[in-house]
């Protein structure tokens, strides 16, 4: 693959003498829409970190364009777990945080994001407080104070894990159509194999610790996407070749736990 926005090359990391990831190599091409998945506890979210540099790596190579990720700070915007909006800023203000956290004044912050909140279905809501939303316009919000800082890419972090299925369902069905609109280039991390098939173009599956790349799909569902897509013959196929992977590791032809690490590609066509 060509273009390579972000490239993770032999990756190790230990915590207290424990190996979470070990030799993980996985790439992000630019404007694609990649998403990790694995066994609780596989250091999944651990790659975010990294990526962040929240943590640095034992061993191995952290790339963005093609140069070292330490001369390139700053390249991400982050969406976690829970969508850690402030309860005591009204949603325009929490929003526009990012932009203020980068120097931006609060009133030229929300000058930039207040444009968006029709966009993101949350036109009449800007000066709402948090505790006065649905936790779907919540996430919304969430990704609005993420996408609106302009970074080079994308890190959700199992944004939707704390929605209900029928919320989680909308919000992933926006979210795609969103994706489709503006091309972000995204890594999403996820326990949902169904959200990663829906989302993706292409998904890594990741061992137990020490987590190793043991398979990579590649989603062939034409975009734009409905959650109608997910019931096609291609789509099923790859669910359940994923969920074979994470239940059965060790019937991989090409895993071995105390081995090198090389990579299967499944191209499943509809």
């Amino acid at each position: 693959m060509t273009d390579q926005l972000v490239e993770l090359r032999k990756i190790s990391k230990s915590f207290d003498g424990m190996q979470v990831l070990g030799d993980i190599s996985l790439a992000v091409a630019s404007g694609e829409f990649v998403s990790i998945v694995g066994p609780s506890g596989s250091g999944k979210s651990t790659v975010l970190r990294l990526l962040t540099q929240a943590l640095r790596p034992d061993s191995g190579a952290l790339l963005f364009k093609g140069a070292p990720l330490e001369q390139a700070p700053h390249s991400f915007a982050f969406m976690p777990q829970r969508d850690a909006l402030m309860p005591w800023r009204r949603i325009i203000d929490n929003a526009a945080l990012g932009l203020e956290v980068r120097g931006m004044s609060r009133r030229a912050a929300r000058a930039t994001v207040a444009p968006l909140f029709e966009h993101f279905g949350l036109a009449g809501f800007e000066h709402h407080y948090p505790a006065e939303l649905s936790g779907g316009m919540r996430q919304r919000a969430a990704l609005l104070r993420t996408v609106v800082q302009s970074q080079d890419m994308l890190l959700l972090d199992e944004p939707f894990g704390a929605l209900d299925a029928l919320t989680r369902t909308q919000i992933q069905e926006w979210l795609q159509g969103m994706w489709t609109h503006h091309r972000w280039t995204a890594l999403l991390i996820t326990h949902d194999v169904r959200e990663a098939v829906f989302l993706s173009d292409r998904i890594y599956v990741l061992s137990a610790r020490p987590a190793r790349v043991i398979r990579q799909f590649r989603v062939p569902l034409p975009r734009p996407r409905s959650i109608a897509d997910l019931g096609s013959p291609a789509a099923q196929a790859i669910e359940t070749e994923i969920l074979q992977t994470l239940l059965h590791p060790l019937e991989q032809d090409d895993f071995r736990p105390d081995g090198p690490k090389s990579e299967s590609y499944s191209n499943l066509k509809s």
